[in-house]
């Protein structure tokens, strides 16, 4: 999709955005993948509430989107969070996005969400890209029951843990995990016994299959974008 492509696109709803918190999905690595419903919403909305400012402006300024943003990430998720639920409160339009993906999926978001919800306000999500979902279907793995873990704790002993907690787990296990902690926690499944593997000269970018496990990695180099890894279980171990 280029400059120019929605435009003049004639949506079905083409009524006024009603006040409320907008949780949307945004690109996980290609802005094709951005939908026309989310740019409409970002377009209408009074405010972009966003996990880092400047990397959603590079999304906002390649489609020429000139809404308002304002921070909101790990660190702050307390206080702006009750300031955007006031807004919301008082009739504004929010849109809340995450660097990638849909915001509550191991990102910012699940916090002001509840909130919102609480207070009697309207939350609608605009669905998207899903790294989980994504890779999911990619790998070639079961998906007829599956377990989204993601992020695994960073301490090695805690990971380790939460590895003989999930041993015997019988589905599909999603995991997420930072591109320069992945050789870790490689090492940790290799050392459970979950899998081995041959590292390759460009671990980073590679693609891993081993037995039942997948790993799907972003080679786009992508801030926000994490690796996925997939294992399941043979039945009846």
């Amino acid at each position: 999709m280029h400059k120019g492509d929605h435009k003049g696109v004639r949506h079905a709803d083409s009524a006024p955005l009603a006040p409320g918190l907008y949780v949307v999905a945004t690109p996980i690595g290609n802005l094709e993948d951005i939908t026309l419903r989310a740019l409409r919403v970002l377009r209408e909305v009074d405010l972009i509430a966003c996990e880092d400012t400047r990397h959603t402006q590079k999304l906002l300024n390649h489609f020429e989107i000139k809404s308002p943003t304002r921070s909101y990430h790990e660190h702050n998720e307390a206080a702006r969070g009750q300031e955007l639920i006031d807004r919301v409160s008082k009739g504004e339009r929010i849109a809340l996005v995450s660097d990638a993906g849909m915001p509550g999926i191991s990102d910012p978001g699940e916090r002001v969400i509840r909130a919102a919800l609480e207070r009697g306000l309207s939350v609608v999500a605009i669905p998207g890209p899903s790294a989980m979902i994504s890779a999911l279907v990619a790998s070639g793995l079961p998906t007829d029951s599956f377990r989204f873990v993601g992020f695994l704790p960073a301490r090695r002993g805690e990971r380790r843990g939460a590895l003989d907690a999930l041993r015997n787990a019988p589905e599909t296990l999603v995991f997420y995990e930072a591109p320069h902690r992945i050789l870790e926690m490689l090492a940790d499944f290799t050392k459970k016994g979950w899998f081995t593997y041959t590292a390759r000269k460009n671990e980073a970018e590679a693609r891993f299959f081993s037995g039942e496990c997948s790993m799907l990695t972003s080679s786009s180099g992508a801030p926000g974008i994490s690796s996925s890894l997939l294992h399941r279980r043979a039945r009846g171990r």
